[in-house]
């Protein structure tokens, strides 16, 4: 099974990543943070479940390892999940982000964002 999440090492990995997507999910976490260890499955699950290459992609961006990516977004608490189309934030399901671990709605911007997708991935 190939892994559908992509790891992020810098900001500029980060950019590359939306210019070549047009949906993207970012997932920042910490290899310390509890609540980020216990989420990690579900959000492998959703990427794996709703990934379409340069439609949508799902990302993990270490804070610790990817510090200017973690700046740029301000990011202050693990996990916070963000959700960007054509590289601008965008709110889904009236949320720009999800801070803490909430499998339910990541769930379901995961899956509005997959219905988006794959219309846009139908009409290209």
């Amino acid at each position: 099974m190939a892994d559908k999440l992509k790891h992020i090492a810098s900001a500029a990995e980060l950019d590359t990543v939306m210019s070549n997507n047009t949906y993207v999910v970012v997932d920042f976490y910490a290899d310390w943070c509890g609540p980020c260890k216990a989420n990690a499955p579900s959000y492998a699950t959703l990427a794996k479940q709703h990934s379409i290459p340069g439609v949508l992609a799902f990302a993990k961006v270490n804070v610790d390892h990817a510090r200017d990516a973690a700046a740029r977004y301000r990011v202050s608490a693990m996990p916070t999940f963000m959700f960007f189309k054509e590289g601008k934030q965008v709110a889904v399901n009236g949320q720009a982000m999800i801070q803490g671990a909430d499998p339910r709605s990541l769930s379901a911007a995961a899956e509005k964002l997959g219905g988006l997708a794959n219309k846009r991935a139908a009409s290209a």
